[in-house]
Order: C-alpha cells, then structure tokens, then sequence
C-alpha cells in the first residue's frame, strides 16, 4: 500500500513540449514514440550532479545535458526523457557547426599571423651568415 516509490522507478517518462507528462510502464523504442508524437525527437535526460557548496544555497539551479537517441534505441524504465522538435534540433545543429567553423577560421588565422613571423626570422638569419661569410672572406 505504501510502495509508490517502487512504481515510479518501474516507469519510464517522457515530458513533452507543451509541459504534458505522459508515464509508460513497458520499454518502448524511440521510433514508436517519433511515430506518435510526428515533428519530434526523442532525448534522454542526463541531470548533473550540483557540488555540495550549491546545496547549501537555497537558489541552486540544476543543470542537465540532454541525449538524442536514435530510432532503434530503447528507452528503459526508471529514466526521463524530452521530446524536443525537429527546429530546436536544427537550431543547436546550425550553432554547433557555425562555432566549428569559426574556431576553424580562428586558427587559420593565427596560423597566418606566425607564419610572417617565422618567415622574418629566417629572412634576417639567412642575411647574417651571409655577412659573416663576407667579413670571413675580406679578413
């Protein structure tokens, strides 16, 4: 009678967008959940663990990653899960790949800025030796 705790880690949850819950008690896959819910994906809740100096304060916030499955995964009881749209998905893409491109154009840069250095460098070694090859030969 007062074994509800066993229940909840017996079912599996999946928060939509909207802010509905809905709770399963049977593995499901996640192409099963794509079909019922169209325009969505399916992620698992990953919540990370908050330090003990963040408990002590009252305003903590929690932090959590979240995990795109793929269609043949199975979601398993006892864990959380979002349904995420297909825009928002697109969203992050879009932002991760203009931040790969960027970090790749700000090393193609520095790369330009050492290379007159090093090109310097080696202009005005090349020009003493040659003046001590001069002075070697006047003496």
């Amino acid at each position: 009678m007062g074994n509800c705790q066993a229940v909840d880690a017996a079912a599996l949850v999946i928060q939509h967008p909207c802010g509905k819950i809905e709770r399963m008690y049977w593995p499901v896959t996640a192409s099963e959940v794509m079909r019922m819910n169209p325009g969505h994906y399916v992620s698992l809740i990953i919540p990370l663990p908050v330090s003990t100096e963040e408990n002590q304060d009252q305003k903590t916030v929690r932090y959590t990653r979240i995990k795109l499955l793929r269609q043949s995964d199975t979601l398993a009881l006892g864990h959380a899960y979002r349904l995420i749209t297909s825009q928002e998905v697109m969203k992050v893409v879009r932002a991760k790949k203009y931040a790969k491109v960027k970090a790749q154009q700000l090393n193609s840069v520095e790369k330009l800025q050492e290379a007159p250095k090093n090109q310097i460098s080696g202009f005005e070694s090349g020009i003493k030796s040659n003046m001590e090859k001069n002075s070697q030969v006047i003496l």
